[in-house]
């Protein structure tokens, strides 16, 4: 079943995120002819923040922090398996070693045992 996506309009907007690789000028006037509102990272922008503020940290976007993840295995990122079955089991042991990590981390964090 497909979802159809939502069309902007003035009274329901719609963002779209974008990183510094999207900070040209063709960009933003694409966007908005699209209707949506873009939030586009510039270039030196999180440099400045970080003078302003030493406390502040980067806000990375979930798929970055995923790509980063998966990319320490280093069958995943050289992929050396020729079949997609296996390149896809990969994946999966992978996501859920991750998982696995993160529940740890999250429990010693919270003081829980086990």
């Amino acid at each position: 079943m497909l979802i159809a996506l939502p069309i902007p309009t003035p009274q329901t907007p719609q963002g779209l995120c974008l990183d510094k690789g999207y900070d040209y000028p063709a960009v933003e006037p694409w966007v908005l002819s699209q209707r949506f509102v873009p939030h586009i990272r510039t270039r030196g922008e999180e440099i400045d923040e970080k003078a302003v503020n030493p406390d502040w940290k980067a806000r990375r976007w979930v798929v970055e922090a995923c790509h980063s993840w998966l990319n320490r295995n280093r069958a995943i990122l050289i992929r050396w398996s020729k079949k997609e079955e296996n390149h896809q089991a990969l994946l999966q042991f992978a996501c859920g070693l991750i998982a696995l990590k993160r529940a740890h981390t999250w429990r010693l964090e919270n003081g829980l045992s086990g």
